[in-house]
């Protein structure tokens, strides 16, 4: 997965029904607002990504988009170099703990991808009319700050053209799913092993090449609508 996430608020205004889906994140999901965010390379703490946890009750935190982070000895949040705002290899024990404990979702609207074709770089924005979900892992530090990663696995058949290296975890919209994937501690339900294992898209999306994630402007001619491969879930 590239390194932009986006969130258009008006999608979730013209979908009222998903608060319906939703149950006990609609609040949590009622306070995000718009945003564009990436990830926090060169040690940006200010790169940060609303984050729906379970930690004493369901909340919102703005995580850090960069798992490698730690408390300094002035107290203070600091980064690490490992590279770390996707969580692929999960069997790696850097997060198979966050796995079983600490996961989280993450509302978005849109998405970058990109791929390099020949030996230039194309930069794919993936937009959807409706919200959708995407699994994270999260950790919290001594001090009460978050950092977080989007999970991704292989290469989905229908995003290959686009980056064919690795794909987001998108979550479905079903309530007794989502409430798993967030209280279930110390375990990795069932269901949850069944997607990590056969992941799925679960949104439309239309893919446009751009110039650049945040201004959306459109470069060439590339222009697509990918079909979710569960529309019973929107």
């Amino acid at each position: 997965m590239c390194g932009f996430i986006g969130y258009d608020e008006r999608t979730i205004t013209e979908t009222p029904d998903l608060f319906d889906k939703l149950n006990s994140l609609s609040d949590c999901i009622a306070r995000i607002p718009s945003y564009s965010a990436y990830p926090a390379f060169g040690g940006d703490l200010s790169k940060r990504i609303p984050l729906i946890i379970e930690d004493d009750g369901i909340k919102l935190v703005n995580a850090i988009w960069w798992f490698d982070a730690y408390q300094n000895n002035d107290l203070a949040t600091a980064l690490g170099n490992r590279t770390s705002f996707n969580a692929r290899n999960l069997q790696s024990p850097f997060w198979r703990a966050a796995l079983k404990h600490q996961r989280g979702i993450v509302l978005a609207s849109s998405i970058g991808e990109s791929k390099l074709v020949g030996k230039t770089k194309h930069q794919y924005l993936m937009q959807s009319k409706s919200p959708f979900l995407l699994g994270a892992l999260y950790k919290k530090l001594p001090n009460n700050d978050y950092a977080c990663a989007v999970i991704t696995r292989d290469a989905h058949p229908k995003m290959e053209a686009y980056h064919d290296k690795a794909f987001p975890l998108f979550l479905p919209v079903l309530s007794h799913f989502l409430d798993k994937w967030l209280l279930a501690k110390g375990e990795i339900p069932s269901e949850v092993e069944q997607l990590l294992e056969s992941p799925k898209l679960f949104p439309n999306l239309h893919v446009q090449r751009v110039k650049t994630y945040k201004s959306g402007q459109p470069m060439g001619k590339i222009s697509e609508n990918l079909i979710s491969d569960h529309p019973e879930y929107l």
